[in-house]
């Protein structure tokens, strides 16, 4: 049985965690299956942007399954934080935008998930937190790496080392959310989004979110450099050519992606 839907949306794919018995729990077989579809549309140059979302109305994904974990030897647990590592590198390294729309609770390897995605959209209703401290174990999937990285060291300190659970709008003003909308604008709202960013040249999107990405690792100097380089190489392309000609000539840019 799929635990993970596929749906195209014009230049915009959806993935849906569909297990809401288990409010969307990430069981071993569901990373595994969410692995292969990311993968399989990092490949397809047609799409602009990927988005995630949990079925049913509670949860985006409440965690990673507990009931899978419990009797791991270390040495499994390990493997176990290592897939889910590989899993958030398919999306934090896919070509594509990828956007986490958030309709109900996520948490742990949920809010993880969510973390490695480019953009995070919530519902009102939506609740987030690294609660593993609470279950005698730390986040594995990246938590307490990329927490710190987007909120700041201090804050992340406190949701991880607490284990609270805050809601949409606290998330927001932390800024690990960039919006927060009604429950049922959820959808809409993450599509708009979507269809916005696919209006502009795809290959300078992919490039610009490149530069972004790779720059945070670098120096300041390095980082500056790399992004003339990939300015540079925007120039190769047909689609800044036709975006500056529309510009001059006042009229909407045909793109095409080359």
């Amino acid at each position: 049985m799929a635990n993970v839907r596929v749906e195209r949306r014009g230049k915009a794919a959806i993935l849906t965690i569909d297990r809401p018995q288990a409010l969307n729990a990430l069981d071993r077989p569901t990373m595994e299956e969410l692995r292969a579809h990311a993968e399989a549309l990092n490949q397809d140059r047609d799409l602009v942007c990927v988005l995630l979302t949990g079925a049913g109305e509670k949860a985006f994904v409440a965690g990673a399954d507990i009931r899978a974990m419990l009797d791991l030897a270390p040495l499994d647990a390990q493997a176990h934080s290592e897939a889910g590592h590989a899993l958030l590198r398919a999306l934090l390294h896919s070509p594509h935008v990828t956007i986490a729309a958030i309709n109900g609770y996520a948490l742990g390897g949920g809010l993880e998930l969510a973390m490695a995605c480019d953009l995070r959209i919530a519902s009102e209703t939506a609740q987030l937190g690294l609660p593993e401290v609470g279950l005698g174990v730390i986040p594995g999937f990246g938590g307490t790496q990329r927490l710190a990285r987007l909120i700041g060291e201090a804050r992340a300190k406190e949701l991880m080392l607490t284990g609270e659970r805050i809601p949409a709008q606290r998330a927001l003003e932390l800024g690990l959310l960039s919006k927060v909308v009604p429950k049922d604008q959820l959808m809409k709202e993450a599509l708009a989004l979507a269809e916005r960013i696919a209006q502009n040249g795809p290959v300078a999107v992919r490039l610009a979110k490149h530069s972004l990405q790779r720059g945070l690792d670098m120096p300041l100097d390095a980082a500056l450099a790399f992004e003339a380089a990939c300015f540079g190489a925007c120039f190769a392309t047909h689609d800044q050519k036709e975006g500056m000609r529309a510009f001059m000539e006042k009229r909407p840019p045909k793109f095409e992606g080359r």
